[in-house]
C-alpha cells in the first residue's frame, strides 16, 4: 500500500485523480486513502464502458406457492420438522441492518427506530421479539448475525450493549461490516467525497454472504453446525424469524432456499414477484414487468405472477458456499452520489449524477437449483417500515402492530 505502487495502479486504469490532495494529508489520512483505493475492484468499471446498465431477463414463467390453506393443513408437520431442526442448532438467523432511518428523520441506523406510541419500542428490540417467540418454543437461542455498515455499525454495536441485546444471549449475537463498493460519474471516473475519502457505499443486498465470510463468521457458523441461514430485513417489524413452519416446510419439500410471499394486493403493486426464469427460481422487479405480464391470469381467475417477495429467505449453507464460487451478477444503478469538485468542495447534487454497482439477493436465488414459495398472511408478517407516512410507512406499521396486539 505505499504511494509508488498505488500510482502506477492507478495510472493503468486512468483514476490518477484520486491522488490529486495526497500531498496535502496527514500521514493517518495518506494511509486511509492508500488503504481505500487498494481495495477497490477496477473491474467494475467495465459495466460503465460497455454501458450495461440493465440486464436482460431470460423466459419468465409463473410460480406458484405454497398456499396459507395448504400451510395449515400441514402446519404440525412442519413445525415439527422445523422445531427439530432449531433444537439442533441447524438454523442460524441473518439481519440486514446496515442502513440509516434518513427517510424517516432519523440520523441514526434505522433499527434504533422508536416504532412506541405509549411506550419506547425499538424496531430492532420487536425484532429480537419476534425471535424471542421461537427462543421460547424450542428452548434453543438462534445464533443471529447481523450486517451493519461503515456508517452505522459503532452506533449499532454501542446500542445492542446499552440494552443489554434487549434481553438475548449476547454469545449468539454477532456483528460483521458489509462491504463497499465504489461510486463513479457517467464517464466512470471515481468520486471522492473528502480529499483523503473515496465514494464508497454498501454493495447491495446480495453482498450479506461475502461479507460475512470476509468477516471470518462462516467459522462460527460451522463450529455450531448451522446448516440453514433466514436472511431477513430490517425494516419489517412483524416478520417472523427462524420461522419453524417455514423452515419444515422448505426442508420437507426437498428445497434448498425459501421464500416468504404475500399475494399481492393488486396487479400494479410495486413489488418484485418470485418467478421461474429459464426454468430456475429468480424474481423479477415492478419496473421490469411488462403490463400483459403484470395482469395475465389463469382460468380461475388469479394473477399469474401473483407473490411479492417480503425480503424474508432461507438459504442452505452448502449451496451459498458453492455460489460463492461463481460470479454473481453485478448491477450499476444512476443514484445521485455527493462528492468534491475540482476545488475540493463538496457538491450534493440534486438529480443523478453517476453510478453504483450492487449485488442483489435476488441473483443469489437464480443461482439456486430451487425455491419454495411460502405464503404468509400480510396483516400478521408484513409491515415494512420505509416512508413516514402513507403505504409502508411507520404508520401503516403501527396499525398492524394493533392487529397483532402488540403493546407498543
Amino acid at each position: 500500500m505505499d504511494y509508488e505502487s498505488t500510482r502506477k495502479l492507478l495510472e493503468s486504469v486512468h483514476q490518477e485523480h484520486l491522488l490529486k490532495y495526497y500531498d496535502e494529508l496527514s500521514e493517518q489520512s495518506k494511509e486511509k486513502l492508500l488503504k481505500q483505493i487498494n481495495n477497490v475492484d477496477f473491474s467494475v468499471l467495465k459495466l460503465v464502458e460497455n454501458h450495461q446498465t440493465a440486464t436482460k431477463k431470460g423466459k419468465l414463467e409463473p410460480l406458484g406457492a405454497v398456499t396459507l390453506d395448504q400451510i395449515k393443513e400441514k402446519e404440525t408437520e412442519f413445525r415439527t420438522t422445523g422445531v427439530n431442526a432449531i433444537k439442533n442448532t441447524k438454523v442460524g438467523a441473518v439481519l440486514l441492518a446496515g442502513g440509516q432511518g434518513t427517510r424517516l428523520g432519523l440520523d441514526k441506523p434505522k433499527g434504533m427506530l422508536n416504532v412506541g406510541v405509549n411506550k419506547t419500542l425499538y424496531l430492532f428490540e420487536q425484532l429480537i421479539n419476534n425471535i424471542m417467540d421461537v427462543v421460547n418454543e424450542t428452548g434453543t437461542y438462534i445464533p443471529l448475525y447481523i450486517m451493519t455498515s461503515d456508517k452505522n455499525n459503532e452506533d449499532t454495536v454501542n446500542f445492542f450493549e446499552e440494552q443489554n441485546y434487549f434481553g438475548y444471549d449476547k454469545d449468539y449475537i454477532k456483528f460483521f461490516v458489509q462491504e463497499m463498493a465504489p461510486s463513479c460519474d457517467y464517464n466512470g471516473k471515481l468520486y471522492m467525497e473528502a480529499k483523503d475519502t473515496l465514494s464508497l457505499s454498501p454493495n447491495g443486498n446480495g453482498g450479506w454472504f461475502s461479507s460475512l465470510i470476509k468477516a471470518g463468521l462462516i467459522k462460527d457458523i460451522n463450529e455450531r453446525g448451522v446448516e440453514w441461514l433466514n436472511v431477513f430485513s430490517v425494516d419489517n417489524v412483524l416478520q417472523r424469524i427462524a420461522d419453524p413452519v417455514f423452515v419444515g416446510a422448505t426442508i420437507n419439500a426437498g428445497c434448498v432456499c425459501g421464500s416468504k410471499v404475500v399475494r399481492k394486493a393488486a396487479p400494479e403493486e410495486r413489488v418484485g414477484v418470485l418467478c421461474l426464469e429459464d426454468g430456475k427460481p429468480s424474481i423479477v422487479e415492478y419496473y421490469e414487468m411488462t403490463d400483459e405480464i403484470i395482469n395475465s391470469r389463469n382460468e380461475n381467475g388469479e394473477l399469474l405472477y401473483n407473490f411479492g417477495v417480503t425480503l424474508n429467505y432461507l438459504f442452505k449453507v452448502d449451496k451459498l458456499i458453492d455460489i460463492m464460487n461463481k460470479n454473481m451478477p453485478l448491477h450499476i444503478v444512476e443514484k445521485k452520489i455527493p462528492y468534491i469538485n475540482e476545488n475540493g468542495e463538496l457538491v450534493k447534487p440534486e438529480s443523478p449524477n453517476g453510478y453504483k454497482f450492487e449485488t442483489l439477493v435476488l441473483d443469489m436465488i437464480h443461482l439456486m437449483d430451487n425455491c419454495l414459495s411460502f405464503e404468509i398472511d400480510r396483516k400478521k408478517e408484513f409491515a415494512p417500515i420505509k416512508n413516514r407516512t402513507g403505504v409502508d410507512s411507520l404508520d401503516s406499521a403501527r396499525e398492524l402492530m394493533k392487529y397483532n396486539n402488540i403493546e407498543f
